[in-house]
């Protein structure tokens, strides 16, 4: 006969299987309570909401940037081809040198009016082996200082390869105003040594060409000074003493 003292004991709750204490009594849910959600270590995403982007955005940033790569191309293009013509013509700046200066009638009768004639002889050179020289537009002027004297335009000229052409620029002063500082300047160098310091000074515009290659107009200085011209204080001719001088020239 069985012992009463064993039979099995009822009315307890299921064990806990999951380290957590099983449901109230009261309850029929016969398993023990689930972990919250901590115990899984749940994250839960918080950034911003993703959003699909701009077509029309998209394809204007690639217009630009295939716009950008477009002009850096063209001026990396640009700048080979001028480099390349560069290096096979080697263009050079022409060379201008005075090698006569004379003076006539000149005639400082008062204190701020003088009159003169002056005859430059000029002589331009192409050092250019490739290229031909075209010349507009061109001015020449003497000068006592900074205090232009007399100007001129002299008529239009070409220069071949390595060619030299000479040139005379025919100028006049006729009762030309000067600045009393200038009169001043003028006499006491006549009257210190018997010579007058001028400068001659041209502009113009030149032409560089080769074959089909043309370049564009560009404006070109020369300047011719300490030109050295006899001429005394009781005298009113002289001329350039001291030989040719060269000019410095640049655009």
């Amino acid at each position: 006969m069985a012992d009463p003292n064993n039979r099995p004991v009822t009315g307890y709750p299921a064990p806990a299987t999951n380290g957590h204490p099983p449901p109230p009594s009261n309850t029929s849910y016969p398993y023990a309570a689930p972990p919250p959600a901590a115990y899984y270590n749940q994250q839960y995403y918080t950034g911003p909401a993703y959003h699909q982007p701009d077509p029309d955005a998209i394809r204007r940033a690639t217009f630009l940037r295939r716009l950008f790569a477009f002009i850096i191309a063209g001026v990396i293009i640009l700048g080979t081809i001028l480099f390349i013509i560069w290096l096979v013509l080697r263009p050079r700046l022409p060379e201008f040198r005075v090698d006569s200066l004379s003076v006539s009638n000149f005639n400082l009768s008062s204190s701020t009016l003088v009159s003169a004639d002056f005859d430059v002889k000029i002589t331009a050179r192409n050092p250019n082996g490739k290229i031909t020289l075209f010349y507009d537009n061109v001015e020449a002027a003497v000068y006592f200082k900074n205090f232009q004297l007399s100007q001129t335009t002299l008529p239009p000229f070409s220069q071949g390869k390595k060619n030299e052409t000479s040139f005379t620029a025919e100028l006049a002063a006729v009762k030309a105003y000067l600045d009393g500082d200038i009169a001043n300047g003028i006499n006491g160098e006549r009257g210190k040594n018997g010579n007058v310091v001028l400068n001659v000074r041209m502009l113009m515009e030149v032409r560089f060409k080769a074959g089909a290659w043309k370049a564009r107009r560009r404006y070109l200085k020369a300047f011719c000074g300490d030109l050295s011209v006899g001429i005394s204080a009781n005298a009113s001719n002289g001329t350039l003493t001291g030989g040719p001088r060269q000019c410095r020239v640049g655009l």
